[in-house]
């Protein structure tokens, strides 16, 4: 389950993705690759202070001039847009979107409403926004998937 603590809130990446329901993070959260599976561990774009693909392509965000990339003036541009496409198309989320509500009410509140959308029905952890599985009760159907980043209704 997400909250609204600061450790918490720094797994809001700048461009908008919620590092909390990435799979990376969730592998390594409940330990998969101990359960048998090979998923690469990760802790977050802020919380392992590395400058993610998406961000050295920003000066500002590069140069720790903006904290979110709706700060910025050209906001959304050319790169948020792909990545945001790419991410409604294929992991039911939109950064653009998320970064319009934080702007517009504030992060405390964009954690309530992404706790609502990403808890799982069967334990109340977090379900994953690349596969919508919850690492916590279903690892067993992240080990028959063939494709591990990709929703069931997706061909």
């Amino acid at each position: 389950m997400l909250d609204t603590r600061s450790d918490d809130m720094e797994l809001i990446a700048p461009c908008g993705m919620n590092c909390s329901v990435c799979s990376r993070y969730l592998a390594r959260k409940y330990d998969v690759n101990r359960k048998g599976l090979s998923i690469p561990y990760y802790a977050g774009c802020r919380p392992r202070d590395k400058k993610c693909a998406f961000q050295k392509r920003c000066d500002l965000l590069r140069k720790n001039k903006v904290r979110f990339c709706y700060e910025c003036s050209s906001f959304p541009c050319g790169n948020l847009d792909r990545i945001d496409a790419r991410y409604q198309k294929h992991h039911h989320t939109s950064f653009i979107e998320n970064l319009t509500f934080i702007q517009q009410h504030s992060l405390a509140a964009f954690m309530e409403r992404e706790n609502a959308k990403w808890r799982c029905v069967q334990c109340g952890a977090v379900l994953c926004c690349h596969n919508g599985i919850c690492y916590n009760c279903c690892v067993d159907r992240l080990q028959t998937r063939k494709k591990l980043y990709r929703w069931d209704d997706e061909q």
